[in-house]
């Protein structure tokens, strides 16, 4: 995560079920962290019970009257907060399974999930779907916040005893790092300070101190070099009458002058001569920048094409298989066409056959003809024309892509590209 600031961008996400207080942890680290407008503390002043201790910070991020109506999220609520070390940015996603396909899109661009479970009601089906969601979109970070800790005398009986139900069920191998944070979002107790007083048991770090120093160097694929084209800029003017550049965002790697580079689908070859961006020269691009670069031979290059550096060459298929999470209320049918979006590259398609559908809450397989909404299974396509990608279980800036309706021009699923061995 490289950021001009200075400081690197930490993209997290709360989830868990209905009322595990996912709403009111996202406030209380606003609040705590005066991340909060004047107008939105008077609101949280009028929406506070008369003589409470505790101001109700959910209305922080419950916005919509009819979510604050049912006591419960609906859509996906983002928030935006910095600490002296590091950016954030925080999407709060709904608990209810009929809204799955609104977690998944918080946290198709997520490092770290922040997993909530009440510690009266401990591991609940929706608290192993959405950690299971979490394993299966690559998120590399999880932090299990036992919330609630107030209502349990802040036992650590109770506490150790969520922890080894949740590491029994064999959760935490899915992750790079999972944390275990015992929590009283409501009181502030480990969130942004410790709380001896409550929970004088706990010797670890706070949830504001672990987000602010978790290592994010290994989050982006530095080894593949990628950067999908998204124009090509000739400005032709007499400072520059030759000028060439190709921009585009950064996908993972790092791009150097000097660096050869080899441009699909076409097979062709260059050296990189030149990096910038609107303001200044570079010697080197990273993940998530912005960049406009140039080649030392004129080569065709357009919009959809993909710069490929360093490490291994990407792969290379018209029929691949992928993940699919079905996002729209018509089923998915076998035989329907579609346009597959795989950064600036859209590509005709077709859904050729069904391999599996997944059990949400174990992951498990079934045989399936069509896809409903929020249903997530395994498809092979078949695209127009060969697509250059990295599979998404090791490189998920590449491997990720989304289905669009070509009448309607809707979004309709989210797509994982899965590695050839699964294509067999």
């Amino acid at each position: 995560m490289y950021e001009s600031s200075g400081k690197d961008l930490l993209r997290l996400l709360t989830c868990g079920s209905v009322d595990d207080g996912k709403s009111t942890l996202i406030g209380r680290l606003l609040y705590d962290t005066g991340a909060v407008y004047d107008d939105q503390l008077e609101a949280i002043a009028r929406a506070t019970q008369a003589g409470s201790q505790t101001p109700n910070l959910a209305i922080l991020t419950d916005g919509l009257k009819a979510e604050r109506e049912q006591g419960i999220t609906i859509d996906v609520a983002y928030k935006y907060f910095t600490t002296e070390r590091r950016k954030f940015i925080l999407a709060d996603a709904p608990g209810h399974v009929q809204y799955t396909r609104n977690m998944v899109t918080a946290a198709s661009n997520a490092s770290l999930a922040i997993v909530l479970i009440d510690a009266r009601h401990g591991v609940t089906e929706q608290t192993r779907r959405h950690t299971l969601l979490c394993a299966l979109l690559k998120l590399p970070h999880l932090v299990v916040a036992v919330n609630k800790m107030d209502f349990v005398d802040y036992s650590q009986a109770r506490f150790e005893e969520i922890v080894a139900d949740f590491t029994d069920l064999g959760l935490p191998a899915r992750f790079h790092d999972t944390a275990f944070l015992p929590i009283s979002a409501l009181h502030g107790d480990t969130i942004v300070h410790n709380s001896p007083a409550n929970l004088p048991w706990y010797q670890g770090p706070p949830l504001l101190e672990y987000l602010e120093t978790l290592p994010l160097t290994s989050d982006d694929d530095l080894l593949r070099a990628r950067l999908p084209v998204q124009g090509v800029v000739r400005p032709q003017t007499p400072a520059h009458p030759d000028y060439r550049g190709y921009t585009g965002r950064v996908a993972s790697g790092v791009f150097k002058v000097g660096d050869r580079v080899t441009v699909y689908p076409s097979g062709l070859a260059s050296t990189l001569t030149r990096i910038h961006t609107h303001t200044q020269e570079l010697a080197a691009a990273h993940p998530q920048e912005s960049v406009s670069v140039c080649l030392a031979d004129e080569l065709d290059i357009s919009r959809g094409d993909l710069l490929v550096g360093s490490g291994p060459a990407p792969v290379v298929s018209a029929m691949p298989t992928a993940t699919l999470f079905w996002l729209a209320e018509q089923p998915l049918a076998v035989g329907g066409s579609y346009l597959l979006q795989h950064h600036s590259r859209r590509v005709p398609c077709r859904v050729v056959g069904i391999t599996a559908r997944y059990d949400i809450a174990t992951l498990a397989e079934h045989p399936a003809e069509s896809l409903a909404l929020n249903d997530i299974g395994q498809v092979r396509l078949q695209l127009a024309e060969p697509l250059a990608y990295d599979p998404y279980p090791v490189n998920r800036a590449l491997g990720a892509a989304i289905l669009i309706d070509p009448r309607t021009l809707a979004t309709v699923a989210g797509v994982l590209l899965l590695p050839p061995e699964a294509e067999a």
